[in-house]
């Protein structure tokens, strides 16, 4: 035998690998993964859009509780017969400065107003509102046929509108003691309220007032009950002259006719010629002579001198007073002895002080 040498076997080559070819997908399907992202995209932006709406939505509803929405209101839409508004028969000459103002620059302040039925009622902005009617009325012009108008939430209660109504007169006005009072006896005689007399009214109406100027108002409504038909300037009267006026009809009733004569005849071109009619009743002592200011008769009262009484409730029980032609007294259980003469004296003081202002 022979050795025969073979050479080695060459190393087996690893199997080939083909390339990867890119798979193709149709038409159909590429149209239909286009689809699916347009979709997706359109999906997305839809929920953004309603979250965006609903944010919106109570943003709206936020606003409007607390009568922030301001619109675009029709004069016509606009009705003042859900609140009594006892005003003065004359016209506010302030009307024509505002007027002035809403043509120069529009008008800066919104008035309010609380839905109705098809429109809207008037809660604040009377002169306001008389101003934009007077402008469309004598220029015709479409701009102030709508008037800025803050909408209030529906819900709101009867007092609650009153309020506001009251409210904004104080903080706006300067309101005298008869507006006050005229607006506390609109509410007490509104029908709709729960106000069983004008104290009840007042009480509701000026509760953060104090104690003394919640007293003053009804004191008022006693002048305005006896004389709101025959004023021409009612507002012009002053604290001090209207509790005099008030003192005096209670002293002697009967003569509020006799006034009320005098002031048919009076000649009254402005505020002052009327008040100087009430200051001469205020002064007037009923036992004087039977002729009033401007020659009338006046029922005679006799020999009676002026006389006034009255109560308030202290701490301490309750104080009786009794104010006549030059006496003035009062009973309280308290030793008024114990008080240091300072401090009595600087009471006192300022005791008449408040009288004459």
């Amino acid at each position: 035998m022979f050795d025969i040498d073979l050479p080695p076997d060459p190393p087996e080559a690893a199997p080939a690998v083909e390339a990867a070819v890119p798979s193709r997908r149709g038409p159909m399907a590429t149209a239909i993964g286009e689809n699916a992202e347009s979709l997706r995209r359109r999906q997305e932006a839809e929920a953004a859009i309603r979250a965006e709406n609903d944010a919106l939505a109570h943003e709206f509803v936020r606003l409007k509780k607390l009568g922030l929405v301001t619109d675009l209101i029709p004069l016509e839409e606009i009705e003042m017969t859900l609140l009594i508004r006892d005003r003065s028969r004359r016209r506010d000459d302030e009307i024509d400065e505002l007027k002035a103002s809403i043509r120069e620059i529009g008008l800066s302040n919104p008035i309010r107003v609380s839905p109705r039925g098809q429109g809207y009622e008037l809660v604040q902005g009377f002169r306001r509102l008389s101003a934009y009617r007077e402008l469309f009325d004598e220029t015709g012009d479409e701009a102030f046929a709508r008037i800025p108008a803050a909408l209030m939430p529906q819900g709101e209660t009867l007092e609650g509108l009153y309020r506001r109504m009251v409210d904004e007169n104080l903080v706006r006005r300067d309101l005298s003691f008869w507006e006050m009072a005229s607006f506390a006896r609109a509410y007490a005689a509104d029908p709709d309220t729960d106000a069983a007399d004008v104290e009840a009214a007042v009480a509701l109406l000026f509760r953060a007032s104090n104690r003394q100027k919640k007293i003053y108002i009804r004191h008022f409504a006693t002048l305005v009950g006896a004389l709101e038909k025959v004023l021409e300037f009612p507002e012009a009267i002053p604290r001090a002259l209207g509790l005099a006026l008030v003192r005096r009809l209670d002293d002697d009733p009967a003569t509020v006719q006799a006034l009320k004569a005098a002031l048919r005849t009076a000649e009254r071109r402005v505020a002052e010629d009327e008040l100087a009619v009430l200051r001469r009743f205020a002064d007037r002592e009923p036992a004087e002579a039977s002729v009033f200011p401007g020659g009338l008769e006046r029922p005679s009262s006799g020999a009676r001198k002026g006389k006034t009484t009255f109560r308030l409730a202290r701490p301490e029980g309750e104080a009786r007073c009794l104010a006549s032609q030059g006496r003035l007294e009062l009973r309280l259980d308290r030793d008024f002895s114990a008080v240091e003469r300072r401090r009595l004296e600087a009471a006192v003081a300022a005791f008449f002080r408040a009288l004459d202002e």
